[in-house]
């Protein structure tokens, strides 16, 4: 592959829309949203490193057939700023207030990374609005203290040095190996690229500091009775095949799906497949409704 169609495959179109007009949710807040298709809804969540531009490239397909909402945390991307980061019980109830004036009863949420933890807790606190859950590379349940190691350790880097170099410290933790070595620098330049577009340090250290926060216990879980799909790269450092199928056992009504040689963030190796995994697994859930 050449330097320039690796480096644009890493390529996002990370503009806002001028036409969108901001959705007030919780008292002073305003949130950047975007919503594209009609059918099912589908809301992904941002893992304090995306916003919601950046969803585009990975749901284009699922847009065709559903509705798919995206849109910025608030004190992240083109939402409210707040003085207080917000916590993961305000987030949550951002997201029911966008809901309500999006006239969405029930919609999947799409998370992955740290904000599966977010899905997690909307999930419990508001169930009847939560139809599935579709957590990619998942930090929740048993190895959440690995997890919270990893980004202390991020946080520090970040604190220590610059965005630049935190990137250049996560990216072989986040992306695969083979993905790597198929794109090589221009890969690395290009995403690297968008991850400095997509995010202010300030929003980092507040986003990484929360991360660690929030209830730990794997019992939690149990309770969720959602249909839940575990998307996992076979290749992601942080979860391997073997926890992430014990990990869906948790659930009462989880299932765990594999992806060949994808990283922490399966759906950067394989767009298109992750998409369809996506749809199957709504067709199947929506099904046994």
């Amino acid at each position: 592959m050449s330097a320039d169609a690796a480096q644009g495959d890493y390529y996002h179109d990370l503009s806002y829309r001028e036409d969108t007009a901001p959705i007030p949710t919780r008292e002073g807040v305003e949130l950047y949203c975007e919503s594209t298709g009609e059918g099912i809804a589908i809301t992904t969540l941002n893992n304090f490193f995306f916003t919601a531009p950046f969803w585009r490239d990975y749901t284009d397909e699922l847009a065709k057939h559903h509705r798919v909402v995206s849109y910025d945390l608030c004190n992240h991307g083109h939402s409210t700023r707040m003085p207080e980061e917000p916590t993961w019980e305000e987030h949550a109830a951002d997201l029911v207030g966008l809901l309500d004036a999006l006239e969405i009863d029930s919609t999947y949420l799409l998370a992955s990374s740290a904000s599966t933890q977010l899905a997690r807790d909307v999930a419990l606190a508001y169930p009847d609005r939560v139809r599935g859950l579709v957590l990619a590379g998942p930090v929740i349940g048993p190895q959440m203290r690995r997890h919270r190691m990893l980004q202390r350790a991020w946080l520090r880097t970040l604190n220590s040095h610059d965005i630049p170099v935190l990137f250049a410290h996560m990216y072989p933790e986040f992306v695969s190996t083979e993905m790597i070595e198929e794109y090589g620098v221009p890969g690395f330049l290009g995403l690297r690229e968008s991850f400095l577009a997509m995010s202010t340090p300030e929003e980092l250290n507040n986003g990484l500091t929360l991360a660690q926060q929030g209830d730990a216990s794997s019992e939690l879980l149990t309770r969720i009775q959602a249909p839940t799909l575990i998307a996992l790269g076979d290749d992601d450092i942080l979860l391997g095949p073997t926890a992430g199928h014990e990990l869906a056992a948790m659930f009462p009504n989880g299932r765990c799906a594999i992806m060949p040689k994808a990283g922490h963030v399966p759906f950067l190796d394989d767009p298109v497949g992750f998409q369809e995994l996506v749809r199957k697994f709504i067709g199947e859930a929506e099904a046994h409704v």
